[in-house]
């Protein structure tokens, strides 16, 4: 009996001590997935509505849990205070300007707060600094978006059935179109025509850059109208010349104007000649008498030549004459004949 007793023992003794052993290795599991024994620091955040969230549940930052929310209390009238463990090892690199929302795990997974943002210019978090708060989009929300979507979408569905419906009856400018083979027809020269006035503005942009390109050759007249001042300046110098010489032209022809005015003019001697016949022929009959005159003049100063009393005095005048002419020659000069 005293043997069976004492192996009954030892039996219950291992087993206390396997269940020990277990209650042991969970704490510690439940306490490392807690980081209940991890250095620590508290940090502080508010929120209008907390969602459902629970003490326990974890603190993400960028993708990894760095805490756990340790209370949840009401603050002020409205709010909910939420105070998180934070490790010491993730303290340095959450700013003091981060902010702190509350999200989910997965679609339909545990409540979490995901700290986010900050600048590197801000301080390192310290113990009971409070972190700003962002509103998260809330799933009702969500769901009601959703739902007005869905009814303007079956609305969108409604209305392209009608229309849909009078495409197919012809109805309508595109039902036409669609059935309309004349229409139809016309609008396939149109576009032709389009295209055809498309590759026309393309062959006139071509001329175009190509008379721009012959306009920038260096040494073409162009060019140098464009660029050398000095062919500007004298192409101008010359403009102005023409424009000077066009001015005396039209002066010139004023002038001639006005004298083929007086020429006109009977009230002027040479208007008088050119027009008055009557004077012309009195005029003519003028230069007749006066060459007649001039005639019997030479006649009778042969007359008196010969005459007995005046031959004397044109004898001593040939005379005269004769040794002046002779005095010439021998000094060497050419007479000088004088018609009297």
């Amino acid at each position: 009996m005293k043997t069976e007793e004492s192996k009954r023992a030892v039996m219950v003794g291992i087993f206390v001590l396997i269940a020990i052993i277990i209650f042991v290795v969970g704490v510690l599991t439940l306490g490392g997935q807690q980081k209940r024994f991890i250095s620590s620091i508290t940090v502080k955040t508010l929120f209008d509505d907390v969602e459902g969230l629970k003490v326990g549940n974890n603190v993400w930052y960028s993708g990894v849990k760095i805490g756990t929310v340790k209370a949840i209390d009401f603050y002020g009238d409205s709010q909910v205070e939420v105070v998180m463990n934070i490790e010491e090892s993730a303290q340095r690199f959450i700013r003091q300007n981060a902010k702190a929302r509350i999200s989910s795990e997965s679609l339909i997974g545990n409540k979490i707060i995901e700290i986010f943002g900050g600048t590197p210019a801000a301080e390192p978090i310290e113990d009971g600094d409070v972190l700003a708060s962002e509103a998260n989009l809330n799933t009702d929300d969500i769901m009601k978006t959703l739902q007005e979507n869905n009814k303007n979408l079956a609305t969108i569905t409604s209305n392209f059935s009608v229309i849909s419906d009078r495409l197919v009856k012809g109805e309508g400018t595109l039902g036409t179109l669609l059935t309309d083979s004349t229409l139809a027809l016309n609008f396939q020269n149109l576009v032709a025509s389009l295209e055809q006035t498309s590759v026309n503005t393309v062959k006139a942009s071509r001329d175009l850059s190509r008379f721009t390109n012959q306009l920038n050759t260096e040494g073409s007249l162009a060019s140098e109208l464009l660029t050398d001042t000095t062919v500007f300046n004298r192409l101008q110098a010359s403009m102005a010349q023409l424009q000077q010489a066009t001015e005396s032209a039209a002066q010139m022809t004023q002038n001639l104007q006005q004298t083929s005015q007086k020429l006109n003019n009977e009230n002027n001697a040479v208007g008088v000649l050119l027009s008055d016949e009557e004077f012309a022929n009195t005029l003519k009959q003028t230069m007749q008498n006066l060459e007649t005159s001039t005639q019997k003049f030479d006649e009778n100063m042969e007359a008196l030549q010969s005459n007995i009393l005046l031959r004397g005095f044109f004898k001593k005048r040939d005379k005269a004459e004769k040794e002046r002419m002779e005095e010439a020659e021998e000094a060497g000069q050419e007479p000088e004949q004088q018609n009297q």
